[in-house]
């Protein structure tokens, strides 16, 4: 019987060196054992994370869940014929020596990908690549173990849907189903090395006077990688941090012409790729430091643990990167890194309703209050988790709150629904946008009335900085961002079905006056819920006070919160004395963690 072990420290699986621990831990090296965990009640019922060699991860907390870990080892070799070789490799099996394995029988493809960190099984998911190689270019198939189906499934390369440091088993719908058995790896059997066009491999040749051979590529690349980047198991890193951004030719040329040395390289039709690197170097970051966490002075794509650094720490310094590189050249980098996070944080950025509070031309007892908790600007939060940001409706003061926080990204918005307090920050999101298309989740219909509205951000040629999404109607089944699951929560706002959203244990509801049986399902068993009350007197479209705290008691959640108030609610001390014990009136700038 597989051991699973509670509570494990999995500081060792983890590159950065930063202390972590897991709630439940197992390895496997075989199907056989993968299959009888997965039959397991600490599978069954808990969140699951399948790691390789962990130099791709930053744990932001310990992780309450289970953790698995392949040990599956093994490389066969299988010639098809005199051109092609296929090597299949366990995941487990680290990958440089797999590298070494195929210099050792002069098998061509792999040598451009010397001296990467990490395991074979994560080559397949991250498509990792470097030198102007990928993984995609040699994959021939990936084995996998179905989670679903509790069996073996084969992917071709095709069917990998590999692209920029990204795969299938990336992708939404599939995430955290597919755990990486062995890869298969179509080979050269001449040693004949074919990429040397990129970076310092386009002198070797002319530094030796001659062809270079497989291995020599492969130290040529292993001396360039370990003067830049610091050594596995000495300085703690993730390697590279973030993805070099992609960017339109067009706007490449135009920063071509105020910065000549910006590199760039071609990356499909109309579309260039830009040196992350030279980015965070060129503005002004090479040795920054926040904390025990710095940008490396050899090579400012990575981000090394320089003593005791925190998660916490290398999570505020990406952000720093990121705000300064949109700073100086409005390119938004977007971390390589996966930040695990099984925690939620939710941060209020907006308490009041469609006015705000204080209101305009109002001097009443609460518009004149000089507590900073009766300052409520339009309703809004953020919530954090899996290392992901995400907005719940752009209020038309997201300026300012994003100013407050020194917000540096968002990974996408969720809408509740049209209305302009809702909405009004649409195109605040600009600078969120950078060198892509924001997305957008929401409901059908406002999703047309926003481009009603918002037209300017849908044409086929916007004009130059507005801002730009990718839209996603959301109906009434639960969909996912990149592997977090969101249940939409229909609300009756008045008459109109508008949205809620349940993020893990978490809800937010907002403008609600009704919420249906049906829909009431959605929102058992919570940590933590936030729900509209507007103020005493009964409104046609919102909760009351005396209808809040009765769907409270209903829904039973271990806390709760209220939101999206009037003036008319009272001052902030009066409304937390009349709470009952799990509820709390919320304030902007109020932060709820959930474990």
């Amino acid at each position: 019987m597989i051991d699973i072990i509670e509570n494990k420290d999995i500081t060792s699986l983890s590159t950065f060196g930063i202390p972590v621990k897991a709630r439940y831990f197992a390895e496997y090296s075989s199907e056989k054992e993968l299959l009888a965990i997965s039959r397991r009640e600490e599978f069954l019922n808990n969140e699951v994370l399948h790691i390789g060699g962990g130099s791709n991860l930053l744990f932001l907390n310990d992780f309450n869940g289970l953790v698995l870990h392949s040990t599956i080892k093994g490389i066969k070799e299988y010639r098809k014929d005199d051109d092609t070789v296929y090597a299949i490799a366990g995941a487990g099996e680290k990958w440089t020596d797999f590298v070494e394995w195929c210099l050792a029988r002069n098998l061509a493809g792999v040598e451009n990908l010397a001296h990467i960190p990490g395991e074979v099984g994560a080559s397949a998911i991250q498509n990792v690549g470097a030198y102007g190689v990928e993984a995609k270019d040699v994959i021939h198939t990936v084995e996998c173990f179905d989670t679903l189906s509790r069996k073996t499934v084969i992917f071709t390369n095709e069917e990998c849907e590999f692209g920029y440091r990204d795969s299938l088993f990336k992708h939404d719908d599939v995430r955290g189903r597919y755990y990486v058995l062995r890869v298969s790896f179509k080979l050269n059997p001449d040693g004949k090395a074919r990429h040397l066009d990129y970076g310092p491999l386009r002198s070797l040749e002319e530094k030796l006077g001659r062809e270079p051979s497989i291995r020599e590529v492969a130290e040529e690349i292993t001396e360039v990688r370990k003067n830049k980047l610091p050594e596995p198991g000495e300085t703690g890193s993730a390697g590279s941090f973030f993805k070099n951004p992609v960017v339109s030719t067009h706007f490449y040329e135009k920063m071509k012409e105020e910065y000549p040395d910006m590199p760039g390289y071609p990356a499909g039709e109309g579309l260039t790729k830009l040196s992350a690197a030279w980015l965070i170097d060129h503005a002004g970051m090479k040795g920054y430091k926040i904390g025990g966490a710095e940008v490396y002075k050899k090579q400012p794509l990575v981000i090394v643990n320089a003593g005791d650094a925190t998660a916490a720490d290398v999570r505020r310094l990406a952000d720093e990167v990121i705000l300064r590189v949109r700073s100086n050249f409005y390119v938004t980098l977007k971390p390589e890194v996966n930040f695990i996070d099984t925690s939620i944080t939710v941060t209020v950025l907006g308490s009041g309703t469609s006015k705000g509070v204080p209101e305009i031309g109002c001097v009443c007892r609460v518009c004149s209050s000089e507590d900073p908790h009766d300052k409520r600007l339009r309703a809004s939060v953020l919530v954090e988790t899996r290392g992901l940001r995400l907005l719940i409706d752009p209020s038309p003061d997201l300026r300012e709150q994003a100013l407050r926080l020194r917000l540096a990204d968002i990974d996408a918005v969720l809408v509740t629904h049209s209305h302009y307090d809702h909405v009004g920050g649409f195109d605040d999101l600009r600078p969120f946008c950078g060198n892509f298309n924001l997305p957008i989740y929401l409901r059908k219909d406002v999703d047309e009335d926003l481009h009603r509205r918002l037209d300017y951000c849908f044409r086929e040629h916007p004009y130059p900085g507005v801002p730009t999404f990718d839209m996603h109607d959301v109906g009434d089944e639960p969909f996912y961002i990149n592997g977090l699951k969101i249940i939409p929560v229909e609300v009756m706002h008045g008459k109109l079905p508008i949205l809620g959203y349940r993020i893990g244990n978490f809800a937010y509801v907002t403008d609600a006056k009704a919420i249906s049986d049906v829909e009431k399902e959605k929102l058992e068993d919570l940590d933590v819920l936030i729900i509209n009350s507007l103020r005493d007197k009964p409104h046609f479209a919102h909760f009351s006070y005396a209808e809040a705290i009765e769907m409270i008691k209903e829904l039973k959640p271990k806390r709760a919160y209220l939101t999206h108030f009037g003036h008319e609610a009272g001052l902030h001390t009066e409304l937390e004395a009349r709470c009952p014990e799990n509820v709390k009136p919320s304030y902007d700038g109020m932060v709820i963690s959930m474990a």
